[in-house]
């Protein structure tokens, strides 16, 4: 919990009138945030710390063979692409899967994809000239509007991680420097003078904005030989703050029925999907 903040509300900025809070609890309850990455590189670290884990980079699926039980990788030190026999295949890659899409090849997997008008962008508000939070670090950070909202983590180095949430229609009308200052001057004032006007306008122009796509498929297993877990098998929308915690609670359910079966991945599997599709769906929806 080094690397995490704790939230103890959120912190709501109203066009022209003051900020409010809104606790989590009445007895100080707190939230924790932590940076994707940190908590990515801190994963890492202890897989790599198993004796039976050996990790590789720059290793991009391209195929499965599931007869022969074979993948193949492209990698930048080889032309041919680098295939390996597997045992049993953990699909863990993504909303965009590639393990996804082998397995529909061989199966009747049914999927479902949908995109909503909605896209993001993230800002960042640096941390003051003498090296402080711009705002207090200890609640989320909102700006809400009808159709569009921002919001705004701290990091431990004292910057702010800001995300605008807006309809893809009010993007391709915000263009030029005048429209971003305007824009925000209009909708998020507050928050214009903490970030910089010369910082806003280089990050609206420059960062890309990302889309927000629901995934459901069923099963989550091909019988005897894969498994889908995490956004590979139920990619969601970020506004319940649930798509990391969903694919964590897959690895427990999962070790869980590993136990249950002793250790047989097929028998797990297949309980697996039966248990935890409908769980997986209703969180999407």
């Amino acid at each position: 919990m080094k690397q995490a903040i704790p939230f103890y509300g959120r912190m709501i900025h109203p066009q022209g009138k003051p900020n409010y809070v809104i606790p989590y609890g009445t007895k100080g309850e707190a939230i924790n945030s932590i940076d994707r990455r940190k908590l990515n590189e801190m994963l890492l670290t202890v897989a790599e710390n198993q004796p039976n884990v050996t990790l590789h980079f720059e290793h991009k699926l391209t195929r499965i063979d599931f007869d022969q039980m074979e993948l193949t990788f492209s990698n930048p030190q080889s032309s041919e692409g680098v295939t390996v026999k597997h045992d049993f295949i953990f699909g863990c890659d993504g909303s965009y899967s590639t393990v996804r899409r082998q397995v529909m090849r061989v199966s009747r997997l049914n999927y479902q994809q949908e995109y909503i008008d909605h896209g993001y962008k993230e800002l960042t508000m640096p941390a003051t000239e003498t090296g402080e939070y711009a705002m207090k670090p200890n609640y989320l950070h909102i700006w809400a509007k009808e159709e569009f909202m921002m919001i705004a983590f701290p990091n431990l180095d004292h910057s702010f991680t800001v995300t605008l949430y807006m309809p893809y229609a009010i993007y391709n009308q915000i263009n030029t420097h005048e429209e971003i200052l305007s824009f925000f001057q209009d909708n998020f004032a507050d928050a214009v003078t903490k970030i910089g006007e010369k910082q806003l306008v280089k990050d609206f122009l420059q960062n890309p904005i990302g889309n927000f796509m629901s995934v459901k498929c069923t099963p989550h297993h091909l019988e005897g030989k894969c498994l889908l877990l995490g956004d590979a098998a139920h990619a969601m929308v970020p506004f319940y703050g649930q798509g990391m915690n969903c694919g964590f609670e897959d690895c427990l359910v999962f070790s869980e029925l590993m136990d249950q079966f002793g250790g047989d991945c097929s028998k797990a599997a297949q309980e697996y999907s039966l248990k935890r599709v409908q769980d997986a769906h209703a969180i999407c929806d």
